[in-house]
């Protein structure tokens, strides 16, 4: 646990072992008069399935087992489950393997269409890393990964990407301070009602799109005026809003009902309309 705590916060090192045992609580538990050497901590550390090499990216799963997160994933495989028996399923070679069920217009169910989002960037000197290169070539390679650019796409499995005619659903995004900027929830708000447009022109209102989204930090979104405490100033400020420029943080309600404003009222005798501050709320609460 000593070691896992160190890797949170930076690297583990033979050193640290070697540290551990040269303290005198390790000396007098042991009944030695020495440390040891870094082979010997390399050594322990591969007993203790430690390995020595490059860090690599995973996903964080931290968080999936929580009794909430279990019982949504049910809801959601439960929901997939009704959604799929009107979706047209197709085998690898695009042959279809089922038809959709339970289709009733006149009632409002109507067929369904995946459309999947995702992105992905491409940057200027994104190369395979290993080629043949002959003895008395010395061309070094451009340092960086150079521009970037970003593509965020609508794909099905009927049509692949979504378009229609001249219109796509495909949107080209160069990254940068000095270029487009960032892809942020605005933009993919934009590429979604594009998408929905081209969808409904495509399908002539015969189908609906059952739009799906990775999770994506872009893709998370409260409203202007939501309820936050991670920007939240302590003591009362005049103008003070979660985002620069933005509307007033919305009114909370207490246990028992009653409306709680973060703000104080116009007409207040030193602070007329002052956002109330952390330390204010809480007393108030």
């Amino acid at each position: 646990s000593h070691l896992q705590g160190i890797a949170k916060d930076g690297y583990v090192k033979a050193q640290d072992i070697v540290d551990i045992m040269a303290t005198t609580e390790m000396k007098q538990y042991l009944g030695s008069k020495t440390g040891i050497t870094i082979r010997t901590g390399q050594c322990w550390l591969h007993k203790m399935d430690w390995r020595y090499r490059k860090a690599t990216k995973g996903m964080y799963i931290d968080g999936h087992e929580r009794a909430d997160v279990v019982e949504y994933r049910k809801g959601f495989l439960s929901r997939m489950n009704e959604y799929s028996k009107r979706i047209t399923t197709y085998d690898h070679n695009g042959n279809v393997l089922s038809l959709p069920t339970g289709i009733d217009l006149a009632a409002g169910i109507y067929p369904l269409v995946k459309v999947t989002q995702d992105e992905s960037t491409f940057t200027m000197h994104d190369r395979r890393q290993t080629k043949w290169d002959h003895k008395d070539m010395k061309q070094p390679e451009a340092k960086g990964e150079g521009p970037s650019l970003m593509v965020s796409g609508m794909l099905t499995e009927e049509w692949g990407e979504l378009r229609h005619g001249n219109s796509e659903s495909r949107v080209l995004f160069k990254p940068g301070k000095n270029r487009d900027g960032y892809f942020t929830n605005d933009d993919l708000v934009k590429q979604v009602d594009n998408a929905i447009d081209i969808f409904e022109e495509k399908t002539r209102g015969f189908k609906r799109a059952l739009f799906l989204f990775d999770n994506a930090t872009s893709h998370q979104k409260r409203a202007p005026d939501a309820l936050s405490a991670r920007k939240m100033v302590k003591n009362p400020k005049l103008g003070w809003t979660c985002h620069p420029n933005g509307p007033k943080m919305r009114n909370t309600t207490l246990q028992d009902g009653t409306q709680h404003n973060l703000y104080f009222p116009d007409d207040h005798p030193t602070m007329p309309g002052w956002f109330k501050g952390m330390q204010v709320i809480l007393d108030e609460r």
